[in-house]
């Protein structure tokens, strides 16, 4: 039975709205110039169709105006298209660094997020927003907010213009409005839910994608690839069906546009012809007034065109808000960094409801003590690890540390504790990068220092540019052994007074096994910690072995003490050491 799984938030209107107003007023000077520049912009729009209305009623009066109407049009035409691009310029000043913060407030949100939470939110939602919805949100700043904001400017002076002109040519364009409006009407109700239906489609895809990719080898291995298969084209199918679905609703929305275009364009002719019959306005007022109109089938074409762009841009950007608006679980109060006694009282969990991982455990680790977990796969000592380092919330039970409890959700009080797990992490960067992790403000003296009370001084220094070599993808391969020693030596650095081992010497063979449990040692000299042992020997060396089976401790006591009862953790230790004891 598979996990539940629960997308993350998504942010309401109003929490986006907010977010804009908050970016604007955060660079006023830049936001209100760009505002003023569409205006300009707007404004020299205007001047065209006036100008070739005065040009019909000259003309009628035998007045000869063409090469000043022409200057002015030229101009006009130039001084808009320059502050056209000013515009969309300012724009993008005012916000590709909102987006660019809006993107790093994600991130460090989703990097704050409780394990738990982590574990049931799916890697595509999480991904899609990191990736494609950043994507569409610069890409919606780039190309469709200038033709909005282009398309609003030209539609306000327009109206305003025509209403200066001649009032009632002004309310013949404006019947136009009831058919635009009657058509948004009609379709804002509809496409929202596709738009956002289109955005999770997006993202299940993402997630059908990479557990198809990451899991190839696995799915080989079991023969269940055409699954992966089809989950991947069933994710595609509907994320493309959506689309099309969207698509389609747009163009019956042009359709109920194309109406609006020709009643307001009937309008303003027809009412014009009757006012100039009658001499209540001239050819040259009716020309202005419908090349205004005529003026306005671009802009409002193009608002519409992408409108369904700016819903996409929305959704997109609601989602990004809705995990930025999750608490950043940092705490007002100082953490508590002294060493402290930690204490587990009847915690039970289920990371599948009816199926208990743990139940009713019970450990008291006292300050400086040295506690191991030892017993076979599954028993539940990765679960209880995490629990007890505040990386999990347990299903039942409570956890204190130090002078109270720790909650996974607050990461100040969990700040003087780290956990290390068995998987091994080596992030893009320099070989110093993984190390000050743990401590960004750390000297190199500190680093080294670090790295040598670890033993891992020497082999660091013989990289091909010591601290500052690159690893990762493209850099320099470390053996997984050497990412869990620098992950030892990052124990020292960040100074933990609590730590959690989950089997960190593991990934080290034979050869290495030795140089890693004397590390492992030394990081741990002088501060409480609980291990996850994978050799036997670690545990050896504990104040106090607990023995988990079945989700619940089993044996609990010394080495010797367990021996000398003759249970589980003798049967570990015989089948550990290949000798019988006693």
């Amino acid at each position: 039975m598979s996990r539940e799984r629960e997308l993350l938030p998504v942010g309401t209107a109003r929490e986006t709205c907010s977010f804009v107003w908050r970016t604007l007023a955060a660079d006023r000077t830049p936001a209100a110039a760009t505002a003023l520049t569409f205006i300009l912009a707007g404004v020299a729009g205007l001047v065209p169709p006036w100008v070739l209305g005065t040009i019909a009623d000259d003309i009628l009066a035998g007045r000869n105006t063409l090469l000043v109407s022409a200057l002015l049009i030229v101009g006009a035409a130039v001084a808009s298209s320059l502050l056209g691009g000013v515009s969309v310029a300012m724009l993008a000043r005012v916000g590709e660094p909102a987006l660019a913060g809006l993107r790093e407030e994600v991130l460090n949100r989703a990097l704050h997020l409780p394990a738990g939470r982590l574990e049931r939110t799916t890697t595509g939602d999480l991904l899609s927003r990191l990736s494609d919805d950043v994507r569409t949100v610069s890409e919606g700043l780039r190309d469709v907010v200038p033709v909005i904001a282009n398309a609003a400017v030209a539609i306000v002076f327009t109206v305003a213009g025509v209403l200066a002109l001649d009032w009632r040519l002004g309310l013949a364009m404006l019947s136009a409005a009831p058919v635009y409006l009657l058509a948004l009407r009609w379709y804002l109700p509809r496409s929202g839910p596709f738009y956002r239906e289109q955005r999770i489609a997006q993202g299940e895809r993402a997630e059908a994608l990479l557990t198809g990719v990451n899991g190839a080898p696995t799915a080989r291995a079991f023969g269940i690839g055409a699954a992966l298969f089809q989950r991947v084209e069933e994710t595609s199918n509907r994320a493309t069906t959506v689309s099309v679905t969207v698509y389609r609703l747009m163009l019956r929305f042009l359709n109920r546009n194309n109406l609006a275009e020709v009643t307001g364009l009937s309008a303003v002719l027809g009412v014009g012809f009757l006012l100039v019959r009658d001499g209540a306005t001239t050819v040259g007022a009716v020309t202005a007034a419908a090349l205004y109109l005529l003026r306005l089938f671009t802009p409002v074409s193009g608002l519409l065109f992408t409108f369904d762009r700016f819903q996409a841009v929305g959704a997109a950007l609601s989602r990004l808000v809705g995990i930025a608006q999750l608490p950043t679980g940092a705490s007002d109060a100082a953490p508590d960094a002294r060493p402290g006694e930690v204490v587990l009282s009847g915690i039970g969990h289920e990371y599948v409801p009816g199926k208990p991982v743990l139940s009713d455990v019970n450990v008291r680790i006292a300050a400086g003590e040295r506690v191991a977990l030892v017993g076979a796969t599954g028993a539940g000592k990765t679960t209880l690890g995490a629990i007890a380092a505040g990386l999990l919330r347990p299903t039942l039970g409570k956890v204190l540390v130090g002078a109270g409890p720790c909650d996974p959700a607050d990461s100040a009080a969990r700040s003087g504790m780290f956990m290390i797990a068995q998987e091994s992490h080596a992030l893009a960067g320099t070989v110093r990068d993984l190390l000050t992790l743990a401590r960004p403000e750390a000297t190199d003296e500190d680093v080294r220092r670090a790295l040598a009370v670890t033993f891992a001084d020497r082999w660091v220094a013989a990289l091909p540019e010591g601290l500052d070599t690159s690893i990762g993808d493209e850099g320099h391969q470390l053996t997984a052994q050497q990412i869990q020693h620098l992950a030892l030596a990052r124990i020292v650095l960040g100074d933990p007074w609590f730590v959690v081992m989950d089997e960190a010497t593991a990934e080290a063979g034979s050869a290495g096994a030795r140089t890693l449990e004397k590390a492992a040692a030394a990081a741990m000299e002088g501060r409480t910690a609980l291990v996850v042992a994978h050799r036997l020997t670690q545990a050896r060396l504990a104040d106090s072995i607990l023995v988990m089976h079945n989700g619940a401790v089993a044996e609990e006591g010394t080495h010797e003490e367990l021996l000398a009862l003759g249970g589980r953790y003798t049967e570990l230790w015989e089948a550990w050491s290949g000798s019988r004891v006693g």
